[in-house]
């Protein structure tokens, strides 16, 4: 076995849990949240090539790796196998652990042009595009893909792994589900089992591992290198630690504090404001709203208002009131 495989299974040991790359979401500033509450590898939000390869302002933010942000994977993606090609080389400078492809995305907006989920219509083009890819790169390259395009009848994840590990690729995040399904129905994890078994490179099962629980479960039904945390992570940073735990010291976590739930709120307002400014820093805060506060006494009320507010001053005045609130 390669070096490059050796390597990949002694970081995929040591992190079992990964936080998955997602648009507007897995930011600089999120990573550090999340590395906090126990994320060892990271993966940024998806990079266009096109965008990257012009220079243009959105790329380079997504790209900028501090010394601190590490181990993080950048992944690209694209639908031409010679930009995505020269975007990995692009890319490599920030100083990622590896470059990853994003095969997965099944928003047509980026399927549709033959990018992301796209190129499972064409499994072919999809692993000459992967080592044209591997070829150009002097780091691991890896894929995060769905296990097909459409119905079960054209799964064709099981070949495909087989081929991209011959192709040079150095390991493989299944998402088990097909781009058709999108985020509905439930991920069959036994896909990601079958893909592991035909192949000597690590794989990763992602989708529906939405607890500590599930994590378990996942490895224990497939074998599988690690998980990887998508959605969840949005709502519940915390099933990071919570997966340590319970892999690696057979402890169950209790849940956050309200404390805890308030606290994370005003970190991650402030240090969003602090990267992007009033009031996007505010804005782009509240998707992370109703998870970080699940299951405070009053927490619709608070949602309300804080949604309305877009000055952090303001909003960390309705979060102050909250905890004193709980004190008094």
């Amino acid at each position: 076995m390669s070096f490059v495989h050796e390597r990949f299974r002694e970081i995929f040991a040591s992190t079992p849990v990964i936080l998955a790359p997602m648009e507007d979401v897995s930011d600089a500033v999120f990573r550090t949240l999340c590395r906090q509450l126990g994320a060892k590898l990271c993966v940024t939000e998806f990079v266009n090539v096109e965008g990257l390869l012009r220079g243009c302002r959105h790329a380079k933010r997504k790209l900028a790796l501090d010394a601190d942000d590490q181990p993080t994977a950048i992944q690209i993606y694209g639908s031409d196998p010679t930009r995505l090609a020269e975007a990995a080389e692009v890319a490599e400078a920030a100083g990622p652990v590896f470059i990853d492809i994003n095969c997965g995305c099944w928003v047509p907006k980026i399927s549709g042009r033959g990018a992301g989920a796209g190129w499972l219509r064409n499994p072919s083009a999809m692993v000459a595009m992967a080592n044209m890819v591997v070829k150009r790169a002097s780091m691991p390259v890896t894929i995060k893909t769905r296990i097909g395009w459409g119905p079960e009848s054209e799964m064709p994840i099981v070949e495909l792994a087989r081929r991209l590990e011959d192709a040079g690729v150095a390991a493989l995040t299944v998402h088990c589900r097909t781009a058709n399904m999108g985020h509905s129905g439930a991920a069959d994890w036994q896909w990601a089992r079958r893909a592991r078994e035909v192949v000597n490179i690590p794989v990763i099962v992602n989708g529906d591992i939405r607890s500590a629980q599930d994590a378990r479960r996942a490895l224990d039904e497939t074998g599988c290198a690690g998980v990887m945390v998508g959605r969840r992570a949005i709502e519940h940073p915390w099933i990071f630690r919570e997966v340590n735990a319970l892999l690696g010291e057979g402890r169950e976590l209790d849940s956050p504090t309200a404390e805890e739930r308030i606290a994370l709120c005003k970190e991650h307002l402030i240090m969003n404001t602090r990267a992007r400014g009033e009031p996007a820093g505010v804005r782009v805060t509240r998707r992370h709203l109703a998870g970080y506060l699940h299951g405070l006494h009053g927490a619709a009320a608070l949602r309300r208002m804080l949604n309305a507010c877009d000055s952090l001053d303001g909003c960390l005045a309705i979060l102050d009131e909250a905890m004193a609130r709980r004190a008094a």
